[in-house]
């Protein structure tokens, strides 16, 4: 559930901003400007994990749901940003701009931890961020499918790691429709999927100052990780 719910947060990281581009516009093109031009952003997601069929079952029927939250997603750039999970459980992902908080409401549990430079090299840097995104990826043109142009995000090589750049995912695609992000893709070593789609997106919206306080309820057990 932690990685399933970690995903989520890489997911939105990629997404948001308010130009209104021509679907002629290529899908980074859109994407560059969608980020460059976003402050704050609020909407619903569904979010699935998917796998291949196992050999036992069915090879016709194409990638298999195995687990699907969904619920509403708020951010303002730079660092602010509520993933807030409402199906089939009760969780929030925060960050406050200093730091990280995951709230379980059926643990009673609170986790803090610093959001550190980890975010720098990360999805998140896009959307919570003040660089170019074209500074932490190469944005490649992929196929157009289900109504959307899709951009892969290649991230760039970062000397001194193993792999190059410290990115859970092989593979990083976001699809594109009308300038707006509708969909992204996330893919493991392993070959887990996990699909995020985006509906009843708002943008630039008016934030009160205090939306991403959080404040764990009284008996709540609280968690702070260094």
């Amino acid at each position: 559930m932690q990685r399933f719910f970690s995903a989520a947060f890489l997911g939105i990281a990629i997404l948001f901003s308010g130009a209104a581009l021509s679907q002629g516009d290529s899908g980074a093109e859109q994407l560059r400007q969608f980020v460059r031009n976003s402050k704050t952003a609020e909407g619903e997601f569904v979010q699935q994990q998917l796998r291949a069929p196992k050999a036992n079952e069915p090879q016709d029927k194409g990638l298999k749901v195995v687990r699907q939250t969904q619920g509403r997603f708020v951010f303002q750039r730079p660092g602010r940003f509520i993933w807030d999970t409402q199906k089939p459980y009760e969780q929030k992902l925060i960050a406050d701009g200093k730091q990280l908080i995951m709230w379980d409401k059926d643990l009673n549990q609170a986790t803090f931890r610093p959001a550190g430079q980890a975010l720098a090299t990360t999805p998140a840097a896009i959307l919570f961020g003040e660089t170019s995104l074209d500074q932490h990826f190469d944005l490649v043109e992929g196929e157009d499918r289900l109504g959307m142009k899709w951009v892969a995000l290649v991230p760039k090589k970062i000397p001194n790691t193993k792999n190059g750049n410290d990115l859970p995912y092989t593979k990083i695609s976001v699809g594109m429709a009308n300038g707006l992000p509708k969909a992204l893709e996330l893919i493991d070593g392993l070959g887990s999927v996990v699909l995020v789609t985006l509906d009843k997106i708002q943008l630039n919206v008016n934030l009160p100052a205090n939306r991403f306080t959080f404040a764990p309820p009284a008996g709540a057990e609280v968690l702070r990780l260094n």
